[in-house]
């Protein structure tokens, strides 16, 4: 019975597991507003449906939550130099699954994926990723653009899609080109 969803209204226990912060930070952030709480017969319960619509999508200060799945160390350090400049929340991963076990727990604005992955092709995770949620911008990074993987995804609907090696300022036309806004230079 592990596998089922978590209740519709939480305790602030529940809350703060699913959350995965202290409890005591959970009811400083009931009683400031700043969770969707409501009091039932003296108990604080918290809608998990606007949690995870107004909180889980968006780091502190509202911004946009990236996460990229790339395995090359050096392009991992490029993106989090350009994500924290860019005032981005971020998460650099290096394999499919644990793209996977985060995009499970929290919705993202956008995805930059790598087609060449240790565990899991580029293309089942690109599927996964938008069976997960439908309208997520995912970002094909790739050093093999005429490639198979790529044809795959390619017939499912636009993508944008950067070549290998990527440079900072093509990171920043394809933010902006995607709606958020970019830095000002690296």
């Amino acid at each position: 019975m592990a596998d089922e969803e978590p209740p519709e209204l939480m305790t602030v226990k529940e809350t703060a597991e699913y959350l995965r912060i202290p409890l005591p930070t959970v009811y400083y952030l009931v009683q400031r507003g700043q969770l969707p709480a409501i009091q039932i017969g003296g108990r604080w319960r918290i809608k998990r449906s606007l949690l995870d619509r107004d909180i889980l999508k968006t780091d502190e200060g509202g911004q946009p939550t990236v996460l990229v799945v790339d395995d090359d160390p050096a392009l991992q350090t490029l993106f989090k130099q350009f994500l924290k400049k860019a005032g981005f929340g971020r998460i650099v991963v290096g394999t499919g699954a644990e793209a996977l076990t985060y995009a499970e727990k929290q919705r993202f604005d956008l995805v930059f994926l790598d087609l060449k992955l240790p565990d899991i092709p580029g293309d089942e995770l690109y599927a996964k990723l938008k069976a997960l949620n439908p309208d997520l911008p995912i970002v094909i990074i790739t050093g093999y653009p005429d490639s198979e993987i790529l044809t795959k995804i390619l017939s499912s609907g636009p993508v944008t899609v950067i070549k290998k090696p990527i440079e900072y300022e093509q990171l920043n036309r394809t933010v902006k080109i995607l709606g958020h806004k970019g830095t000002d230079g690296p």
